[in-house]
């Protein structure tokens, strides 16, 4: 099945080359991916199981703690509101910093696995 769709803009490049699935797995044992693996997963996973237990938490307080949630803070914002938009900035939070993680710490890293593999060396 062929296309007739032009290539994508800035695709004047050379084709990467074509990497082998034995080159694949050799570089998937490597330390260097094993130290990238490692940087993401320090990051993510405790971050993840933070944001579900503050979620979670944000859940069992608005079905079991209506009383507390009903709180007025000021005017008619109670603090169920504040906590439901905190959810909100917490998820902003969340992404702006897992930005600037993969940008600092991640995109080096991967491109340097990537150039290599896809040079040969």
């Amino acid at each position: 099945m062929t296309t007739q769709a032009a290539p994508p803009p800035g695709g004047a490049g050379p084709a990467p080359a074509q990497v082998s699935a034995e080159e694949f797995a050799r570089v998937q044992q490597s330390p260097e991916f094993a130290e990238l693996r490692s940087s993401y997963r320090s990051f993510a996973f405790p971050l993840t199981v933070a944001f579900i237990a503050w979620y979670l938490l944000y859940v069992l307080l608005s079905n079991y703690a209506g009383g507390f949630m009903g709180t007025k803070l000021f005017g008619n914002v109670n603090v169920a509101l504040v906590l439901g938009l905190a959810q909100f900035a917490t998820t902003f939070l969340i992404a702006w910093l897992y930005s600037r993680h993969a940008a600092a710490r991640l995109d080096p890293k991967a491109r340097a696995i990537k150039d290599r593999l896809e040079g040969g060396a």
